[in-house]
């Protein structure tokens, strides 16, 4: 069940969200050929700890390390490694970090040096998808009509939605109300 939350909540979870937002960009710049996903990982926990917040999901349901760091093929969660990347690759950064007892959680997906058009067309699609979500999360509208949105703009482009992992609810925990 997702919880209702009072505006100091809100408040707090934005900040941690701030730091998230704050810790991938970091992460995000470091991303080239030839770091390993161990690399960006320490890079995360780092950024995250010099802003006071904890990462969220180390030792998360036993989970090992800060970052969720997936490359290619791999659709979510990827433990990072010492496994290197390479020009042409893709890789999903998931994030996410506590303060005053409050998570933040956020994902980006960045190519890895020089890429082709098709990876290019398929990041350009996933925001432009994300972008159409935003836009829906308005007062008045359901989770419906955000995923309708996302659905409608991914398939038109000719993908799928990974429907296993599309989003949870947020707060006190890491994952409330899981959707």
């Amino acid at each position: 069940m997702i919880i209702l939350k009072t505006p100091a909540e809100i408040n707090v979870m934005a900040q941690a969200s701030k730091v998230v937002a704050e810790a991938l960009e970091v992460v995000r710049n470091a991303v080239r050929p030839g770091v390993t996903t161990d690399d960006l990982d320490r890079i995360a926990e780092q950024a995250i700890r010099d802003r006071g917040a904890i990462p969220a999901f180390k030792g998360y349901r036993s989970y090992p390390k800060t970052l969720c760091a997936s490359v290619n093929e791999q659709v979510v969660h990827g433990i990072p490694s010492k496994r290197k990347l390479k020009d042409g690759d893709i890789i999903g950064l998931d994030l996410g970090a506590i303060v005053g007892g409050f998570y933040g959680d956020s994902a980006v997906t960045v190519a890895v040096g020089e890429t082709n058009e098709s990876v290019a067309r398929l990041i350009r699609v996933t925001q432009e998808a994300l972008d159409l979500g935003i836009q829906k999360a308005v007062v008045g509208n359901r989770l419906t009509d955000i995923s309708h949105a996302v659905q409608q703009h991914v398939e038109a482009a000719g993908y799928s939605v990974v429907t296993e992992f599309v989003g949870h609810g947020i707060g006190r925990q890491l994952h409330e109300g899981e959707m």
